[in-house]
């Protein structure tokens, strides 16, 4: 049955549920209905991309990336029913709804303030199994939402297998070493500040949710499944898993490829590079691939990186060229098969070659040189990521008093607690989280009337 696209296994939910007979939806189009209706979803309009939230109402937000990935993941898996009709991964290619269900649920576990705010619930679990955001989106959709009695989302086995990003659990992959370990910065006299680098976590699922992969995994052959969770230690830093599955490689790659393209773009129209950054954050040999694509779409002249380059730098012509930017990419997609699967959801992946693959990856650096690691964005996330200590630390003292009384309800039911406090700050928006710390800490008066 596994190696059957249509196979009940693949559509199989964890917790029993029959669709109306009346109800002309499949197992992908339920899916993708949950997903989209789902409170996690929702709350992605109030979390940061990149940009700070407020400071315009131009760029992406995490909900309108992640709507982006969905769109691009479609179009890569409509690229690859065109170009590889007769591959034998062709009646594994994902269908546009399924495809699109996943690349929608990517970023579902992401804190408030983003990375920073990762980092931040990092350490604040440093003692209770720790917090990565892909791991969080996997306990969101199997735990937390409540479309099912006990199992969140209840989704279809192959939607979840598309989320599952790094299919090894925290206590594996996370690091020993003294360096990696969550802590404080030292040097500090007046104010407690946590150390970034330190708390950084590995990429992986939660421990929280081990039955749940176990289950994802139960129909594959266990030599396939060890091979599939396996993971390699790296000196110096954490665990790095080495596999994922097919429709999980597409969702990653148009991951890749909104952050790269579509968040230059917000960089471009919000005046956080101008052309001279472009130039020197983007080498003419690195966008060979797109250059030699641009010119059949058209005319540069003679120069046609100073062509790109000045054409990116314009509000009049730079969505024409982002737009070609992504198409370019879409066309080149290719499928890999890994050798040691013979369960095709595992044995297939997509990749891009080389050129294309240099071309993307000079893009997503360009955005973490040029954007990520500049100060004004370094300052409102390292903001954020205290904001959020303070406010889980000031809930963890005192959670019968503290906690709104639907999660008090959790807490008190729950054997990890502190894993519910985690739940219930790395839910928060942006906004929610600032409005809690304002509660919590500052000195103007507040009111019973304020939404907690």
């Amino acid at each position: 049955m596994i190696f059957d696209p249509n196979a009940n296994i693949w559509g199989a939910r964890r917790e029993g549920w029959k669709p109306s007979t009346s109800d002309a939806r499949d197992a992908a189009a339920t899916d993708y209905g949950r997903i989209i209706h789902s409170s996690s979803f929702r709350r992605l309009q109030g979390k940061t991309q990149i940009l700070n939230l407020g400071d315009s109402d131009f760029y992406r937000n995490r909900l309108t990336h992640s709507i982006e990935v969905a769109q691009v993941a479609g179009g890569i898996a409509l690229q690859l029913k065109k170009d590889f009709p007769d591959h034998e991964a062709s009646p594994w290619i994902p269908n546009l709804t399924i495809i699109q269900a996943i690349g929608a649920t990517h970023d579902l576990g992401h804190p408030p303030f983003g990375h920073g705010g990762e980092v931040a619930l990092h350490y604040a679990m440093r003692g209770d199994g720790g917090f990565e955001g892909n791991g969080q989106t996997l306990r969101i959709l199997s735990r937390l939402e409540k479309f099912s009695a006990s199992n969140g989302a209840n989704l279809s086995r192959r939607s979840l297998l598309g989320v599952l990003k790094y299919p090894a659990p925290m206590s594996a992959v996370r690091s020993t070493d003294e360096k990696l370990m969550p802590a404080l910065l030292g040097g500090a006299s007046v104010v407690r500040l946590i150390n970034r680098k330190a708390c950084r976590p590995p990429k992986c699922y939660l421990n929280t949710e081990s039955d749940v992969v176990d289950w994802l995994l139960d129909p594959v052959p266990r030599v396939e499944r060890d091979l599939f969770t396996a993971w390699e230690p790296v000196e110096g830093d954490h665990g790095k898993t080495r596999h994922k599955s097919f429709d999980c490689s597409i969702m990653d790659l148009a991951d890749d490829i909104a952050f790269g393209v579509h968040d230059l773009e917000d960089a471009l129209t919000m005046g956080l590079m101008d052309a001279d950054d472009l130039a020197s954050a983007l080498p003419e040999e690195s966008c060979r691939s797109f250059l030699d694509y641009i010119q059949t779409r058209e005319d540069f002249g003679n120069d046609v990186y100073a062509g790109l380059v000045k054409a990116l730098s314009d509000d009049a012509t730079r969505k024409r060229n982002i737009g070609r930017m992504v198409t370019h990419l879409i066309t080149s997609v290719r499928i890999r098969v890994e050798e040691g699967f013979e369960t095709p959801l595992l044995r297939y992946r997509v990749d891009l070659p080389e050129p294309q693959r240099t071309f993307l990856n000079t893009l997503k650096k360009a955005v973490k040189e040029k954007v990520i690691r500049s100060a004004r964005v370094q300052q409102l996330e390292f903001k954020g990521q205290n904001m959020v200590v303070a406010v889980f630390e000031a809930l963890a003292t005192d959670p019968k008093s503290l906690l709104p009384e639907s999660t008090k309800a959790r807490y008190e039911a729950a054997d990890e607690k502190m894993r519910v406090i985690c739940d219930h700050v790395s839910g928060m928006t942006d906004g929610f989280l600032l409005r809690t710390y304002e509660r919590l800490f500052s000195p103007r008066m507040g009111s019973v009337f304020d939404r907690i």
